[in-house]
């Protein structure tokens, strides 16, 4: 998933698709994730490139752009779940490229540990595994509660643009 936008805005499906940042953007990182895939499964392939998908956010409506990456595992792949999971993180789209200075220039700047924030979560029962990245994140700390969120950012960015998508993005309920 890369590349968001208001549903509300007039065309926005065409404006999405056509934004050639975006398309660059998500290009960039379905190239590197099947490039992880391609680390751990054989036949690697795209199948189903840069569609929009709903999603709700509250209230709010928003238009996420999407591709479907498959691989096939070896066939106990389950006895090796950890390593199949440590050989791709970090998620290359949580990083960007290049992966490994990437992620040393994000530790530099951040200055702190991130925790289980941009991490995997999931439930394996065995035979299965649905697992997602942590983008958006609610840790508690004592009796304070942190919400982290973040944004990619390229060369291409719009500061303020890329601010705005990580604003309309973050849905908090309350009960």
């Amino acid at each position: 998933m890369k590349g968001t936008i208001d549903a509300k805005i007039p065309n926005a499906k065409e404006k999405i698709l056509n934004n050639e940042k975006e398309m660059a953007e998500h290009t960039m990182v379905v190239d590197l994730l099947r490039n992880d895939l391609s680390m751990v499964a054989k036949k690697v392939r795209v199948e189903k490139f840069r569609y929009v998908e709903n999603i709700k956010a509250g209230e709010r409506e928003l238009l996420q752009v999407s591709s479907k990456i498959r691989g096939d595992l070896e066939e106990n792949w389950q006895d090796t779940i950890g390593d199949i999971l440590s050989t791709m993180l970090p998620a290359g789209s949580i990083t960007g490229t290049p992966k490994k200075s990437t992620t040393e220039i994000i530790k530099k700047v951040e200055g702190y540990e991130r925790g289980f924030y941009s991490g995997v979560f999931g439930v394996f029962d065995g035979e299965s595994l649905d697992s997602a990245i942590m983008i958006r994140y609610i840790e508690q700390i004592g009796n304070a509660l942190y919400y982290k969120s973040g944004g990619g950012i390229t060369i291409d960015s719009d500061m303020m643009a890329e601010y705005n998508e990580m604003c309309e993005k973050i849905y908090v309920p309350f009960l």
